[in-house]
């Protein structure tokens, strides 16, 4: 099971963002351009770019995601894609029950030979370990 999440900054951030990206629009039409040419016009559209998405997400209620987390559960674990150099990341996810009624539950389970004796204690020791 997969679930995928958008994330954006926040407005504050992005009305920052969104001045920082006019001065710098600034910067590449009347310094950059005149000085070297094709460059200045690719810096001055990322500048545009930047300062337009910041202007979405800070002004407008349709925001552009600058990033969607992909999360991929098993039941005892999490796995969050992608992590900041875009390599992802399993995390552990602690059990809503206790401790103590989870190893409650495993000993019923045992006592009413559901499970085997090596079953029940690797299952016992896997959960004392998340102590």
């Amino acid at each position: 099971m997969a679930k995928k999440i958008k994330v954006r900054p926040g407005k504050t951030q992005s009305k920052a963002g969104f001045i920082v990206g006019i001065m710098f629009c600034l910067i590449g039409v009347f310094a950059v351009v005149p000085m070297f040419g094709p460059f200045g016009l690719v810096w001055t559209g990322i500048a545009a770019w930047i300062t337009y998405s910041n202007y979405r997400n800070g002004f407008t209620d349709k925001p552009i995601s600058n990033q969607v987390i992909e999360i991929e559960d098993d039941g005892n674990s999490i796995t969050v894609m992608p992590d900041i150099m875009g390599h992802s990341r399993e995390v552990r996810v602690v059990n809503p029950e206790s401790v103590e009624d989870r190893l409650k539950k495993l000993q019923g389970l045992y006592q009413q030979e559901l499970i085997t004796k090596e079953e029940y204690e690797k299952k016992k020791q896997e959960i004392l370990d998340e102590i």
